[in-house]
């Protein structure tokens, strides 16, 4: 668990993506937010958290709950924006507002096992070089190469096989694509929710499905960011300045 700000209360739960960890949150909190306290875990099978099963959503947010002494506005990022609507939707006595970073919600099942067939054929790189490749070719092109750099250091490990990978739990991986497809859960009404869409994100995350649901059912914003599915670590300053409305 990762602490940023103020040493009094968290005001802001932050949760990462799939495959990420709670340190990414640091230049956001750090360098945009540094009056507000932040606690950003690692998910279960992430980072330094407990990779023992179960690897749910439900899980996660059993897990959550137990941080919160009170409501916060609770920062989603992809994987963790379904992780933040079911917390809202079960606890919402803990959630005084949502932020969903470019949210991973509902999706389809098909693509869900073709990216979990993916990860599971190669779920290692030979060396720093070819992981920095992957994510600066892909969702990470438009991250400043020092916040990749970053990454790098803080989360890619030594393999016992000689090779090099991120410090999660493959199994668990296995588990959480599946969990993406899971149907919508909604918060309920008087939750205010702002979901920030990257509009570069193909194919989108962002279902149509999930903005018709939250336009019925909630105090709802949708902004559009012109950058790729990393939100935080692209717009740094815009997704601070998000959340700090959204702490009115």
């Amino acid at each position: 668990m990762h602490r940023y700000g103020p040493s009094r209360p968290a005001q802001i739960l932050a949760v990462h993506g799939l495959t990420g960890h709670g340190q990414r949150w640091q230049t956001v909190a750090t360098r945009h937010l540094p009056e507000v306290a932040v606690v950003a875990p690692d998910l279960l099978g992430h980072g330094r958290s407990s990779w023992a099963a179960p690897w749910t959503i439900d899980a996660n947010v059993d897990a959550l709950t137990g941080l919160l002494d009170g409501p916060v506005v609770v920062v989603g990022h992809s994987f963790g924006g379904a992780i933040a609507l079911n917390l809202a939707a079960r606890h919402p006595e803990l959630v005084a507002a949502l932020v969903l970073l470019d949210p991973a919600v509902g999706l389809d099942g098909e693509w869900m096992r073709d990216i979990a067939d993916d990860m599971f054929a190669s779920p290692d790189y030979t060396d720093r070089a070819e992981a920095r490749n992957e994510k600066a070719t892909g969702s990470w092109a438009d991250v400043a190469p020092e916040e990749l750099d970053r990454e790098l250091d803080g989360h890619l490990i030594e393999l016992p096989n000689g090779r090099v990978g991120w410090r999660i739990s493959i199994p668990a991986m296995m588990s959480y694509w599946s969990e993406l497809a899971r149907p919508i859960t909604l918060p309920p009404n008087g939750i205010p929710a702002t979901l920030v869409r990257a509009t570069r994100t193909d194919p989108p995350y962002v279902t149509g499905e999930l903005l018709d649901a939250l336009r019925a059912h909630t105090d709802f914003t949708l902004i559009d960011f012109d950058c790729d599915h990393m939100v935080p670590q692209a717009r740094p300053a815009d997704t601070a300045a998000v959340i700090r409305k959204a702490l009115g």
